[in-house]
């Protein structure tokens, strides 16, 4: 039987986003109004806290985000907030302001890297517990070997600093995803559903490590050149012509899965 529940809504000031917007412009806030609801659906979430954001469709500089004090299960298409690279606020229908640290992160990702579209920063149990082992992540799961060559940022502090947008671009390079020492976890994709399908994976990677390093048993892992070339198959950069995009297949059915739960996310 599927998941029913009450359609939830944000508190709105001003609910007439779609009528303002380019097709395209409400496509990319439905996709991470979902964005949003999924993280929630899989537990990803820590109360109000963390962020996802996207480009505005035409536009390099700006993107949405999230208002800082809905949950993530109440976040429609309508309620995010756009802004630009400089922290200029073009559209906000709601009366709440966006997280500082949340600005500092995806302003310097979107405005160093034009191909990244989306952006996702997480603090869950399993991914602040892998930040702040020594060792990282370690490939010791097929689902780990796909982040064999993650980047790291080591911690500076909540990060209010403008000054660390640099050094958190340095860290990432061409990285798809990166842990934020002592902190949390970050992935970057040319989609919201590339990035999502990458945090999805990046999770589930750190989920099993904590509990296979809580049973106490010394852990099997395969070889440097098993693990190179698992860390390959999975990178459509490394395979262009034979590697699909991550999340392509799966983003319909995820889609569906919210409709069949609470479609206002979709408002």
């Amino acid at each position: 039987m599927p998941d029913t529940v009450q359609p939830v809504s944000p508190p709105l000031r001003d609910g007439n986003v779609r009528d303002r917007v380019s097709p395209e412009a409400w496509e990319a806030r439905v996709n991470l109004a979902a964005c949003y609801r999924l993280m929630a659906h899989f537990g990803l979430t820590e109360m109000i806290a963390n962020h996802i954001s996207c480009r505005v469709p035409g536009s390099h500089d700006r993107f949405l985000i999230n208002a800082y004090g809905l949950f993530y299960d109440e976040i429609t298409a309508s309620s995010l907030i756009e802004i630009d690279l400089d922290g200029t606020i073009h559209d906000n229908p709601t009366d709440l302001e966006i997280n500082k640290p949340g600005f500092v992160i995806h302003s310097a990702i979107h405005r160093a890297l034009p191909h990244v579209d989306c952006v996702i920063h997480t603090h869950t149990i399993a991914g602040m517990a892998v930040s702040a082992l020594e060792c990282g992540l370690v490939p010791m799961s097929q689902t780990a070997m796909r982040f064999a060559e993650v980047a790291y940022h080591p911690f500076e502090g909540v990060v209010l600093n403008m000054e660390e947008q640099a050094r958190l671009v340095a860290d990432l390079g061409d990285h798809e995803a990166m842990v934020l020492r002592n902190h949390g976890l970050l992935t970057v994709g040319g989609s919201i559903l590339e990035a999502f399908n990458t945090m999805f994976r990046f999770e589930r990677a750190c989920q099993v490590q904590i509990a296979a390093m809580s049973c106490g048993q010394p852990l099997s892992l395969p070889p440097d050149e098993v693990v190179r070339a698992t860390y390959e198959i999975f990178h459509p950069r490394l395979q262009p012509a034979t590697r699909r995009k991550p999340g392509r297949l799966e983003w319909p059915g995820l889609l569906r899965r919210l409709d069949r739960i609470d479609p206002s996310y979709r408002d």
